[in-house]
């Protein structure tokens, strides 16, 4: 087995309670697919029934670690959890989550776990190097996901080295958005991946192991691994691009740079009717940080740390330590959308969010959905329960999310069945006014002052998510020849900077490492494939070939797409809000709408795709590689 790689990987048939171990596949197909999403996706159709549903027991549920996971490589930590698409039923599904997980899962001596079957009763499993084990999970069935970790460590009888991932009740309940959480600040959602372990009656994984990941030249990859750490905080001198994305949020997150988002009216508030509130609260949220306690959480071999702790020293929330991610993503679907003003409860509403199990994109947008009908008159307090959906209501919020996880009230009965299906509940003003992209949350900013950003979530293979960034805000890209940034609001130059930089991205996901050591680091893509071939000794790996992954990773997931049922017009399945014109802001009066179909069509000539059926043509196939295993 080559370097890099634990060299198998470990089968769960929750059916019958078997375990067992499976060898990786051949060098050709690991060179070909790398770990990750591409391993990831490989195995998922090639062990699918066709017309598979996602929770179906025979679908599989698979996390993934990269051969760069557990080593030296900068921010070594991610999981990617592949399964199919619960909220765009036709998808592929490709959550990453970072910490400490995936390493430890490597360091056991596994590169992936491939779940199938369906439990009769709740269960957990417990990795701990050889030893394999399904546990019964009645007594913490129903916990939330901070206390599932507690009391699963409790049990285990190790506080310090085991990680634990697991669904709250919003996985449980198999609800949209669901997600699968781990080492408290960190989680994967997109495709609503928690709903698909729910499914299974498997509430958690735990994992402790004491190994260390074989490299084929470990003395020169620590070198390369070394320089590429020192490069993600280069600062760059002029024409040379914006820094790094990792260190823009470094050691804190988003506590001192959240006024950016706001000030470029990119901050989702009140279910984006007002871009303007959201430059407001982010200078709020700044000021208020000063008189937090701010702790950055480090994931595996992280230098970053964009993940923290943050106590609350006054109010009512005194005392109170929520536990974030890096970005302002998740506090903007949680709190921003639903208009709560006060920082304190915007972190409690976030945290809550975070413990019962859910990705704010898709649980925030329902309810940002609900309050503007609210505020509008269109609903009542008849029609919600008794609920004041209020924008800033911080109580009725929480009471929505209890109520869509026990499937209880107005946010048990409409709310918890989704974006698409609660807004035809609802009626036409909240189909007008709901926020997806073919079913999914969008990664809860507002783009439409960003239209690379947006039109890369538009075409994004694997659902709504990050994939093909451009090239509009936050940073460049000089591997690509992006140094500048783009003019945000053209049509213009999008769908080349989405194509290449989903190809790219799509390279990143196969590593293992998380995507804040390579988002706009200058020189990233030498520093990756250059450890790929000192870590499995593929000598003659280098930066062209990274970049065909990426190609290849795009058109797998179309590929998918095309077989599980998607039509040209699903390209375009897209939320009125998100194409309408805001009417104050930096973007007020210009809409991508006009734009989109052409953008669309320029995106798939830079693929190589058909223009009126979106397929991959067989000279695109052949090129990336694809015919001979599909």
């Amino acid at each position: 087995m080559k370097g890099g790689y634990a060299g198998k990987l470990l089968r769960v048939n929750l059916d019958n309670g078997e375990c067992s171990c499976s060898p990786l596949p051949d060098e050709k197909i690991l060179r070909k697919y790398i770990g990750g999403i591409g391993l990831g996706m490989r195995l998922l159709i090639d062990e699918s029934p066709d017309g598979i549903e996602a929770t179906d027991p025979a679908a599989p549920l698979l996390l993934m670690t990269g051969p760069l996971t557990g080593t030296s490589a900068p921010s070594s930590s991610n999981l990617a959890v592949v399964s199919f698409n619960f909220n765009t039923p036709y998808a592929v599904a490709t959550g990453h989550t970072h910490g400490f997980w995936a390493a430890y899962l490597k360091h056991a001596g596994y590169d992936g776990i491939i779940i199938t079957g369906q439990a009769k009763t709740p269960v957990y499993l417990w990795v701990d190097d050889d030893h394999v084990e399904i546990k019964e999970a009645d007594k913490i069935w129903g916990q939330d996901t901070r206390e599932t970790e507690r009391l699963i460590k409790r049990e285990l009888g190790d506080e310090d080295k085991i990680s634990v991932a697991c669904i709250g009740p919003a996985g449980e309940a198999m609800l949209p958005g669901a997600s699968i959480k781990n080492d408290r600040n960190h989680g994967a959602s997109k495709g609503s991946v928690g709903a698909v372990m729910g499914s299974k009656k498997l509430k958690a994984v735990a994992v402790r192991g004491s190994s260390t990941v074989p490299l084929e030249e470990p003395l020169n990859f620590g070198e390369v691994t070394q320089a590429w750490d020192k490069a993600i905080w280069h600062e760059p001198k002029p024409g040379e691009g914006a820094p790094a994305v990792g260190t823009i949020l470094a050691k804190g997150g988003i506590t001192r740079a959240y006024s950016y988002v706001g000030e470029s009216h990119m901050l989702a508030g009140k279910n984006l009717s007002d871009p303007l509130w959201g430059e407001d609260f982010s200078k709020r949220f700044v000021e208020a940080a000063k008189d937090f306690t701010i702790t950055p959480k480090e994931s595996y071999n992280c230098s970053i740390a964009c993940a923290y702790d943050c106590k609350i020293n006054t109010g009512k929330f005194a005392g109170f330590t929520a536990s974030m991610c890096g970005g302002g993503e998740n506090m903007e679907g949680a709190a921003g959308m639903v208009g709560i003003d006060d920082p304190s409860e915007a972190l409690a509403l976030t945290d809550y969010f975070d413990a019962m199990g859910i990705d704010s994109s898709v649980g925030g947008a329902l309810m940002g959905m609900a309050f503007e009908l609210y505020e509008r008159g269109i609903l009542n307090k008849e029609d919600t329960g008794g609920l004041e959906l209020n924008w800033g209501n911080y109580e009725s919020a929480v009471e929505l999310l209890d109520q869509m996880c026990t499937g209880e009230g107005f946010g048990g009965e409409v709310l918890a069945q989704g974006l698409k299906e609660a807004s035809k509940l609802l009626g036409k003003e909240a189909e007008a006014c709901v926020l997806h992209i073919r079913g999914g949350g969008i990664n809860m900013h507002d783009w439409r002052p960003a239209w690379s950003v947006l039109l890369g979530q538009i075409v994004a293979g694997a659902g709504v998510c990050w994939q093909g960034p451009g090239v509009d805000a936050w940073t460049t890209d000089p591997d690509l020849g992006y140094t500048d940034f783009g003019e945000p609001m053209v049509p213009e130059g999008k769908a080349e900077a989405v194509a290449k930089t989903q190809m790219k991205k799509l390279w990143e996901d196969t590593l293992g490492v998380c995507w804040f050591a390579l988002w706009g680091v200058k020189g990233g893509l030498g520093f990756s494939s250059k450890s790929i071939a000192l870590a499995t000794g593929w000598s003659d790996f280098g930066e062209e070939e990274a970049m065909v992954v990426g190609e290849r990773m795009v058109n797998l997931q179309r590929v998918i797409a095309i077989k599980r049922g998607f039509q040209p017009e699903d390209e375009f399945d897209i939320s009125e809000r998100l194409l309408e014109a805001p009417s104050v802001g930096k973007a007020a009066g210009k809409s991508i709408r006009p734009h989109l179909k052409t953008m669309v069509q320029e995106y798939y000539d830079q693929m190589g795709w058909d223009k009126m059926t979106g397929r991959p043509s067989e000279a695109t196939l052949q090129k990336v590689g694809l015919t001979a295993d599909l």
